[in-house]
């Protein structure tokens, strides 16, 4: 389980830092920072608080909104920062995570001290000195907000690139490649802006549809 002990460890302001959406064929990646800004924060959501993949969608929308309360009550900082499809074709995916990081550290507002980021690689030219950490979503407080903020509002909006592309399954795939997307794929072709060019699956299937 989390705690504070990575950011007690570190001085100054310590942003936790985490990516949602490296793997899928579509949408952007959508990284998350959350900063503490005290410890008296409601009960529920740091005993709740873990990697956004153990828990579940339902309570993941809940400790969602307990995040936004908690900012909204002067107690955190939270930013979001996006890299898009066209990004990602252009950088890699790699970079371009690192790309909606600076983001979404700029997005809280403040620049911090120090920033706690998810997995083994210190990105070039941060905002502020960093701190890798394997598994981080699971071991620090302030990267689990992170991970649970950056997949929650991801999810959110590949429902609503569903409502405009229904074709694709998006809304249950955040588009990942299951059958329904890669149907949709066979039968309605590529959107430009939203498909990943540059990853295998989908060259592939625009070669052969060509």
């Amino acid at each position: 389980m989390p705690d504070f002990a990575f950011e007690d460890k570190l001085s100054g302001m310590v942003a936790g830092v985490d990516e949602a959406g490296r793997g899928p064929w579509a949408g952007p990646v959508v990284a998350g920072a959350a900063v503490f800004l005290t410890r008296d924060v409601e009960a529920y959501l740091l005993q709740n608080l873990d990697d956004s993949k153990k828990v579940t969608a339902k309570k993941r929308e809940v400790l969602y909104e307990k995040l936004l309360e908690t900012q909204a009550q002067g107690k955190m900082l939270i930013g979001i920062g996006q890299a898009t499809a066209e990004e990602i074709d252009r950088f890699n995916i790699l970079q371009a995570t690192f790309l909606a990081m600076r983001r979404a550290v700029e997005a809280l507002g403040k620049i911090p001290d120090y920033a706690i980021i998810d997995g083994n690689q210190r990105p070039k030219d941060f905002p502020c000195r960093c701190m890798p950490l394997v598994k981080g979503d699971a071991r620090s407080y302030s990267v689990a907000a992170a991970s649970i903020a950056a997949k929650v509002f991801r999810d959110r909006l590949m429902r609503d690139l569903a409502i405009k592309y229904p074709y694709y399954g998006f809304e249950k795939n955040a588009g990942y490649g299951t059958k329904v997307h890669i149907d949709g794929l066979y039968r309605h072709g590529v959107v430009a802006g939203v498909h990943r060019m540059s990853y295998r699956p989908v060259r592939e299937i625009l070669t052969r549809v060509a």
